[in-house]
């Protein structure tokens, strides 16, 4: 069965769905700079490629789900002096995810999952104040599984862990699987590599990606991506995503 979309649907569709049993998918990414030959919504691909794997990982466990039109715009103050890069406030999308939550509470959904493809720390701290903010006026449960931290990060690849991981082998991977019209394959190839780890350089005190080593917008082997190892990793973020909705259901949601 095709994996259902909020906004495809109609008002008396919603109605009819066994909305306690159902669990609202939120892809989230960013408008932000990705190299020389990745599109500035790569994250939004990604978001949207774990959201549906997450979805079909649902509905064979016995879940219900629906995937929610995409949120583009974050907090992305690391690629902000680059043009393209659109950045807001974390206040907002902190803000927009606790009124979603709300309304979604009100609709009686079961619980809402965020996919999320963006790493930047602004967004990161925006995301888990929603999910507190959520939990404390007595919700329906947020699930918003951080790739950057243990137990799902170990379970993404060799450079995902490295640190070196924006816009090279493991970003590029999934967009050439998700969007290969998208990238611009001329130069992915002629880029050297950047082995410089932006996770490293945030912890040193990195606020920009110029301070951390990343003059172009990436890092990483992104001549290295390969559609085979995107739909590996694509399959890997559906998994976290069930794994970590799972977690926060009761199982008789199921």
């Amino acid at each position: 069965m095709p994996i259902q979309e909020l906004a495809d649907l109609t008002w008396e569709e919603v109605r009819d769905l066994n909305r306690l049993r159902t669990v609202a998918i939120l892809p989230v990414g960013a408008i932000e700079a990705h190299g020389p030959h990745l599109p500035l919504g790569t994250d939004v691909i990604i978001a949207q490629a774990m959201a549906r794997a997450g979805a079909e990982r649902l509905e064979l466990e016995g879940f219900k789900a629906v995937v929610l039109p995409a949120l583009p715009f974050t907090a992305a103050p690391f690629g902000a002096a680059f043009p393209g890069t659109l950045s807001i406030s974390p206040t907002t999308i902190t803000d927009l995810v606790f009124e979603l939550a709300r309304e979604l509470t009100r609709q009686k959904f079961a619980a809402l999952a965020i996919a999320n493809a963006h790493l930047d720390p602004a967004h990161l701290g925006a995301l888990i104040l929603a999910v507190a903010r959520a939990r404390e006026a007595a919700l329906l449960p947020v699930v918003c599984p951080d790739l950057s931290r243990k137990p799902w990060a170990p379970r993404l690849t060799e450079e995902f862990q490295s640190g070196a991981c924006h816009a090279g082998r493991y970003e590029g991977s999934v967009v050439l699987f998700a969007r290969p019209e998208l990238v611009r394959e001329e130069i992915r190839h002629a880029l050297p590599p950047n082995p410089a780890s932006l996770s490293d350089a945030i912890r040193d005190g990195a606020h920009t990606f110029e301070e951390a080593g990343g003059p172009r917008a990436y890092f990483g082997w992104p001549a290295d991506a390969s559609a085979k190892e995107g739909k590996a990793t694509v399959e890997t973020l559906g998994a976290i995503l069930a794994e970590a909705v799972r977690g926060e259901l009761p199982s008789e949601a199921a």
